[in-house]
């Protein structure tokens, strides 16, 4: 709706400007809860870029450019979220922790110069009204849900306070739904959902973000903790996965002319399934040949997963409403990779906690809490006992995290190859529908844009 209201230029603007200040200002947080609030912009200004940018391609590029223009987009983007902790990483070891923050803002600054300079300006001419109340429900509703998967290994999957977050969610969720249904001007309309294209192809992106963000967080710990690499290096033995999203991301455009979207889908979740599941088989020793091996299978799935996904729900809609598919595909990325964490973690952390019980025998009880908490606690506890009872306990919860991170990622692979086998089910085979016609009303253009269609054609 604000792409719509200040042109989807205006809202990259808005969205870059907002993102960019935040990032500096948390680069100079001094308080936890100034840290939470200066994030939280950080999300809105991120939430008004990423649906800009893919909105904008799909008016920029004409059809037969635009699946190859959003595989790029897709590989760049999965790619960033690889590279990230390289960078992330590296200032972490040379700087103070707030640099990693501060590194964004050069970044913004070429983003506002180069779409002043290059972007053209285009909107759907309905100004659709913002809806604040869908806005506001959908927020209560996923914070809910997300609170309870992630506070239940610390109070219980049947505690009150666990099963009461899972009822407020399901409260909040479903007045979301009955106010989407009901209202002329939705935050999201979802009668979109009745396209099989286009739920399969959400579902798509919800779980390769799912597997991606899951898999990260336990890897990264993983990669730390058990194997014991600082965050630069931890960082770098990250770069095939972004190596193999930048290659094979740009191709899927291909492997979708000659094997269909359905095909293609299905497979690359299929793949990323078996990612997964190579994860799940690390011990407390691999070698990084196979942890290589595993990034490269599972990038590999999520390059053909992505782009064809992100083309069909697309294409599902009106060219003018590429504003709302780019939104939708924005929101599930976040909302998979936000799930990812929680079930992920929250599965990790509740067969950790029980894996490492039996080695807790004899300690105090605070330090058996914190010890239990984390593997990191764990460790800490582990120093400051010392000797040879500090190394068994180290030992204990090392395997104990590998064992609930394999029983985890195995879980989530598992449910990646059911999701493959439901796009094979669900996805309309042939080609994908294409939702603009020529009877659509075309989108407002910049003239910039008309003059570089006229060169192209």
């Amino acid at each position: 709706a604000l792409g719509d209201r200040f042109g989807r230029k205006g809202a990259l603007t808005i969205g870059l400007i907002i993102f960019g200040s935040a990032s500096a200002i948390s680069a100079l947080a001094t308080s936890p809860s100034q840290l939470i609030v200066t994030r939280a912009a950080m999300g809105v200004g991120a939430a008004l870029i990423m649906p800009a940018t893919l909105s904008i391609l799909a008016n920029v590029f004409p059809p037969n450019e635009r699946a190859r223009a959003i595989g790029i987009w897709a590989g760049l983007s999965g790619a960033g979220a690889a590279i990230g902790p390289i960078a992330g990483g590296y200032l972490l070891g040379h700087f103070w922790w707030g640099s990693v923050f501060l590194l964004n803002v050069p970044i913004v600054i070429i983003a506002l110069i180069g779409g002043r300079m290059l972007v053209p300006t285009s909107k759907d001419p309905s100004q659709a009204p913002l809806d604040p109340v869908g806005a506001l429900l959908s927020i209560a509703g996923l914070g809910a849900l997300l609170y309870a998967i992630i506070e239940a290994p610390i109070h219980g999957w049947t505690d009150t306070v666990t099963i009461g977050g899972f009822i407020v969610a399901a409260v909040f969720l479903l007045a979301f739904a009955r106010w989407e249904f009901r209202s002329d001007h939705p935050m999201l309309d979802l009668r979109l959902f009745k396209n099989r294209q286009f739920s399969a192809a959400s579902g798509s992106i919800t779980l390769v973000f799912f597997a991606m963000f899951g898999t990260f967080f336990l890897l990264t710990q993983y990669l730390q903790l058990v194997l014991g690499y600082t965050a630069l290096q931890a960082g770098v033995r990250l770069l095939p996965m972004a190596i193999t999203l930048m290659i094979v991301a740009p191709q899927s455009a291909k492997f979708v002319e000659r094997f269909t979207h359905r095909r293609v889908v299905a497979a690359g979740l299929l793949i990323v399934a078996i990612g997964l599941g190579l994860f799940s088989t690390f011990g407390v020793s691999t070698g990084y040949l196979l942890i290589a091996a595993s990034l490269v299978v599972m990038a590999f799935g999520m390059s053909l997963t992505m782009p064809p996904s992100t083309t069909a729900i697309m294409a599902s809609l009106p060219l003018r409403k590429a504003g709302v598919g780019s939104a939708v595909n924005d929101t599930t990325r976040e909302l998979g990779g936000a799930l990812g964490v929680a079930v992920l973690g929250s599965l990790a952390v509740s067969h950790y906690s029980s894996g490492i019980a039996s080695a807790l025998a004899g300690l105090p009880g605070t330090a058996a809490e914190v010890a239990t908490s984390s593997l990191g606690g764990a460790l800490q506890v582990a120093q400051e006992i010392g000797g040879p009872a500090g190394s068994a306990l180290a030992l204990a919860a090392r395997t104990s995290f590998v064992d609930a991170a394999g029983i985890a990622l195995l879980i989530g692979s598992v449910v990646v190859a059911a999701a493959s086998l439901m796009v094979w089910i669900f996805f309309p085979a042939g080609e994908v529908a294409h939702g603009h016609g020529p009877e659509e009303a075309a989108p407002v253009v910049d003239p910039s844009l008309e003059e570089l269609s006229l060169e192209r054609g």
